[in-house]
């Protein structure tokens, strides 16, 4: 039978940080690893919050820290499996059609996307699993390019166990203070997709003026 976090711990009651420690209290570890695995679904759902708690809980005796570490890096797995899954069903034939029917876009853009992964893909993977956001997306691509799964596991299992030990620990050492970490992270989360919006917007301002550029030379 699990321990239910001591009230002088201030236990979450809502939100995001009160469903995911029902989840743990009810259902322990394995509990945990079905909270990452839906964080990994659903990107929203944020690990910066989760792992910590999760650390928290394993302070409060809820579950070992072991167990913790063990069912958060396994749901990781699944979840990005699952992604991983979604992309070798979509396949590449869909994607290019797809890819076809968009603005400002040109298939050969595409290709290079394509062959860049296949430059990088293992060191996407890898190092992707600890960005926030971007952490879930690069399963997709990895399954449309079919990615051996063995490999696809073993960086998915090796990043996450990185990002999850980090967080995870650093809720179990601060105890009752676990939010500090998903305000830091947090702020780093911004960051990171704020460059990726600002990076977005640049690629689409210089396709429309190249765009324009060759609309010129045509006339």
């Amino acid at each position: 039978m699990h321990l239910a976090l001591s009230v002088a711990a201030e236990e979450p009651k809502g939100g995001i940080a009160g469903w995911a420690t029902g989840l743990v209290e009810t259902f322990g570890g394995p509990g945990a690893g079905l909270a990452i695995a839906l964080e990994n679904l659903f990107p929203p759902l944020p690990s910066e919050i989760i792992l910590p708690l999760t650390g928290f809980a394993a302070s409060q005796g809820v579950l070992s820290l072991a167990s913790a570490l063990f069912w958060t890096t396994l749901g990781s797995v699944v979840g990005a499996v699952a992604l991983y899954g979604l992309g070798a069903v979509f396949g590449r034939e869909r994607m290019h059609a797809l890819w076809a029917k968009l603005p400002l876009v040109k298939p050969s853009d595409l290709v290079r996307t394509e062959e860049w992964f296949a430059r990088h893909g293992t060191k996407a993977v890898l190092l992707g699993r600890m960005v926030p956001v971007f952490r879930s997306l690069i399963s997709v691509p990895a399954g449309v390019e079919r990615m051996p799964l063995p490999v696809f596991i073993g960086l998915t299992t090796a990043g996450s166990l990185v990002w999850n030990t980090v967080l995870v620990l650093a809720g179990y050492w601060l105890g009752d203070s676990w939010d500090v970490v998903g305000t830091y992270v947090g702020l780093v989360s911004k960051v990171v997709l704020g460059v990726a919006v600002l990076a977005v917007a640049w690629w689409i301002v210089k396709r429309v003026r190249g765009g324009r550029k060759e609309s010129r030379r045509s006339e």
